[in-house]
């Protein structure tokens, strides 16, 4: 999904800020590969002092002597400068990993919703994983190469000055052609990089319904799916190889060319006599010492461009608009008795009501009405319900109690407050929300239980155990509380899952309880006494709940009926019952009135 697009003055601001935390590193990185590659620069000049020593049949000792120590110095000082740098590089891509996922747990509902999940482990991986080539190749390495060039130049000026500007014509020629294939090679790369997450997003869709595919028999289609999108990713990764192909083959030809030129001026030099044999031989040795370092600056122009296509991915995810830092839950601490626990304000905890007047809601402006003018009240404690057929808006009220997305009319206090002036986190605090499809996380029982109340006590965790039945099924379980559980709860039914959902929010003593079909997968026992736990809880606290099958309701505080995003009635059961016909008829159906 491409969001935004960065120009490269933008991109070079962003490669400045990764960097600059880490200039001392790149510094002392840097100078340790120009000290070795200025070792490498005296190569050609001590292999002259070789040639002419042998020509005039004077001792090789020394001259050899110096070429070898040259060599060793020089790779030692590079292998420590290529260290320093890919440390760095490390550095980089560890701190650009955290920020990332940092900003993405903290991105709006909305936003999320609009994403892939598979792209976003793609710019969480891949892509920051070319910021390390870019941090290290790309920048010292080229910073290097332009050292050893610039400094392969000026030996080169003093030994033959006339065999210089043949080489840099021809070095000239390929420098215009390679500005100009730059932007096709990042361009190239953002598409590679756009195709490699998309082949994700597939994949992951595919792996998130697995037991769908198996059921429908749908295996070759979605593999005819993923295998076309990892075949678009193929031939954007071709186009990307083709134009940085065209570069290399440039940079060589270019060397090639040189060669030939400097070999035809210089030796009718020589043969004029305007040129020594020897002094021609290291001039050539310069011009192939040219061919490092630029084909170094042609590979880091490749990466350069790979990473700052990368940037521009990862900073589309970084301006998105983030939800504001909220306090995080104390860790996870020993087990310790409730006598241990620490005790809140007793106020901390009283039961809060819910107001909405006159809201209204739509996913985007190009999506229908959910909420119309939606206006109802949630006295503080007891219990209430939402009821009405699907569609009718009832799950949108709980995402817009928990601030998942913003109303564009209207207001809605919790607790007499409007609903904008609670800080985020102190809201989110306050209450307890059990989803529709009831989610559980890869780990272990335990790690699910306590996941929203890391500090619960084993006599808390217990109770809420007791309370959801759970208790038997942990006494089978081998390992306990630390069984783990599978990924997304997969070695629990869907009515266990439920079951855990549901003692989770009990754990964060909410003053707010929302359950969102909180007994739609639990069997005709379970559901009847997670219906007496429910009401339990509603005399401590305020339970919202929404619910399809009206058995599960019928002796709540208030009902809500809801339609078409409207508000239409409200009461009790008896008195829907009397009163609305769309209710009645809903009750008629599942059979809890006569028709």
């Amino acid at each position: 999904m491409r969001l935004s697009g960065l120009g490269a003055r933008s991109s070079w601001r962003l490669l400045y800020g990764l960097v600059r935390p880490h200039k001392r590193a790149l510094l002392l990185g840097g100078v340790l590969t120009l000290v070795g590659s200025f070792a490498g620069l005296a190569m050609p000049i001590l292999a002259k002092s070789v040639i002419d020593a042998f020509g005039k049949g004077g001792d090789l000792v020394g001259p050899v002597l110096g070429l070898s120590v040259a060599v060793l110095v020089g790779a030692l000082i590079s292998a420590g400068g290529r260290f320093l740098l890919e440390r760095m590089g490390e550095s980089i891509v560890l701190a650009s990993r955290k920020n990332l996922v940092e900003r993405i747990l903290r991105l709006r509902v909305a936003d999320v919703d609009r994403l892939k999940p598979g792209d976003l482990l793609s710019r969480v991986g891949s892509d920051t994983t070319l910021l390390r080539a870019v941090c290290t190749e790309a920048l010292a390495s080229s910073v290097g190469a332009i050292f050893m060039f610039l400094g392969a130049v000026v030996m080169m000026a003093i030994m033959d000055g006339l065999l210089l500007m043949v080489t840099l014509v021809v070095v000239a020629l390929v420098g215009l052609m390679g500005a100009s294939i730059a932007p096709r090679i990042r361009r190239a790369s953002l598409e590679a990089q756009m195709a490699l997450g998309e082949m994700g997003s597939v994949l992951d869709r595919a792996l998130q319904a697995f037991r769908t595919v198996k059921a429908s028999g749908a295996e070759s289609r979605e593999i005819a799916v993923v295998s076309a999108a990892a075949t678009e990713a193929r031939d954007r990764g071709v186009t990307a190889a083709a134009w940085t192909s065209v570069a290399g083959i440039g940079a060589w030809m270019s060397i090639q060319l040189a060669f030939l030129a400097v070999l035809g001026v210089g030796g009718a030099r020589v043969a004029s006599g305007a040129m020594e044999i020897s002094s021609l031989i290291a001039f050539l040795l310069y011009l192939f010492y040219l061919v490092s370092p630029i084909g170094q600056l042609i590979q880091s122009l490749t990466q350069l461009q790979n990473g700052l296509a990368a940037m521009t991915r990862i900073q589309e995810i970084v301006e998105l608009p983030s939800e504001p830092a909220a306090p995080d839950p104390a860790a996870p601490e020993p087990a310790r008795s409730s006598a241990e626990a620490p005790a809140g304000p007793a106020e901390a905890r009283d039961p809060i009501g819910v107001v909405f007047r006159c809201v209204a809601f739509r996913y985007g402006e190009d999506r229908p009405v959910v909420h119309d003018e939606v206006s109802f009240d949630v006295p503080a404690g007891g219990m209430t319900a939402l009821v009405g057929p699907s569609g009718a808006g009832k799950s949108t009220v709980f995402g817009l109690i928990e601030r998942f997305y913003e109303p564009q009319g209207g207001t809605i206090l919790i607790g007499g407050r409007d609903i904008r002036e609670w800080p985020l986190g102190e809201l989110r605090a306050s209450l307890g929300y059990v989803e529709q499809d009831a989610p559980v996380l890869a780990g272990t029982f335990r790690e699910n239980l306590v996941f929203g109340a890391p500090s619960a006590t084993e006599e808390e965790i217990a109770e809420a155990l007791a309370r959801t039945r759970l208790d038997d099924l942990v006494a089978r379980l081998p390992e306990g509380l630390d069984t783990p559980v599978g990924h997304r709860g997969v070695l629990l039914s869907g009515g266990e899952r439920q079951r855990v959902a549901i003692a989770r929010a009990l754990l964060r003593k909410p003053r707010l309880l929302l359950l969102d079909e909180a007994t739609s997968q639990l069997d005709a026992v379970n559901e009847l006494r997670l219906r007496e736990v429910v009401a339990e809880v509603a005399r401590e606290t305020t339970v919202l709940v929404i619910a399809h099958r009206l058995s599960t309701v019928t002796g709540a505080d208030r009902i809500i009926v809801m339609e078409a995003g409207r508000v239409r009635a409200y009461g009790t059961h008896d008195e829907l019952v009397d009163t609305d016909d769309l209710y009645r008829e809903l009750a008629e159906t599942q059979f809890l009135v006569a028709s």
